[in-house]
Formats: C-alpha cells, structure tokens, sequence
C-alpha cells in the first residue's frame, strides 16, 4: 500500500500553525522542543512537506495555547485566520502590531491612508 504525500490541505494546515507560532512568538526549535521534535521537523509541518497526525495535531494546539479547530476550516474564525495568512512574515506581524497599540482613530485613520497611497503610488 503506498503512503500518502502531503498535499494542499497539509500545506494549508502548516501555514496555521506557523501563523500561530509567529504570533506567539515562539522558534521553530522552542515548537519543537515542546513536541519532542527537531527544528526541521517542525519546518516540515509547516511547509506541508510532512503530513501532521491527529495525535501530533492536538500536541501542536496544546503547545501553541489554541482548540485544534483553529487549523481547520468550517470554523467561525475561518474567514479571521485566512485573511491573516497574508501576515506570513515577521515585518507584517510588527506592521499590525504597532499598528494596534495606536489608541486614537484620528491617527489610525491617517495611517491608513498614508499606507493606502503608498500602495497606490507602488502600483
């Protein structure tokens, strides 16, 4: 019988948990320690290059401090979590970060529309 290869909904899964492991600000070599797992292996997963199990997946949540249900799809946080894939780097996580500790509108407001021309201008 011939194993499965990791395809796309693996691939998928791994961009959730590298997402989630950014944000929490943890290394792949911290992830992997918490899992009993090499750096690599952690890479792995979050590439899709090594399928993950439903045993391994439960380690993942519980050491990244979220339900399972987060690397799925059909969740009511689906929509919230794909639209954050994008923040695939850490400069994107810092931009939204600082971002969010700015307190008045006003200021949040005329960022945007700084940012918004900037894109425009690049285009």
């Amino acid at each position: 019988m011939k194993q499965r290869s990791a395809g796309k909904p693996d691939i998928e899964l791994g961009k959730r948990i590298r997402l989630r492991r950014v944000e929490q600000k943890i290394s792949q070599a911290e992830l992997g320690d918490k899992l009993g797992v090499s750096f690599q292996q952690v890479q792995k997963y979050e590439k899709g290059v090594n399928r993950v199990g439903a045993a391994r997946l439960q380690q993942i949540a519980t050491a990244l401090d979220v339900p399972v249900t987060f690397f799925y799809d059909g969740d009511s946080k689906a929509r919230e979590v794909e639209s954050l894939l994008f923040l695939d780097s850490a400069f994107s996580l810092r931009l939204l970060r600082a971002y969010s500790k700015i307190k008045d509108q006003t200021v949040q407001r005329q960022l945007v529309s700084l940012m918004e021309s900037i894109a425009a201008n690049e285009g």
